[in-house]
């Protein structure tokens, strides 16, 4: 269950990261969170909150598309359902 969520959300983020009408700090942001999540030092829900802080900071961005700032908002809730 949890798995599928951070699964889900890596899709949601891979298609922000790939986005080339998406501006290049957020899909680093994107690739960042991605790498965040997909790191075995801490437990999942700790990734899952650490990508979450990615994801808020970058979505303050007033140069964020709105598809985009819709599709962070997404994968930021998706992930708030992660626990241990």
């Amino acid at each position: 269950m949890v798995d599928d969520k951070i699964v889900q959300a890596l899709g949601v983020l891979q298609q922000i990261a790939e986005d080339n009408g998406v501006p290049r700090n957020i899909r680093r942001s994107a690739t960042d969170a991605m790498k965040v999540l997909q790191g075995k030092e801490y437990s999942k829900a700790v990734n899952a909150s650490n990508a979450i802080s990615i994801l808020e900071e970058c979505s303050q961005d007033p140069n964020m598309p709105l598809f985009a700032r819709t599709a962070i908002w997404k994968a930021t809730s998706i992930l708030e359902q992660v626990k241990d």
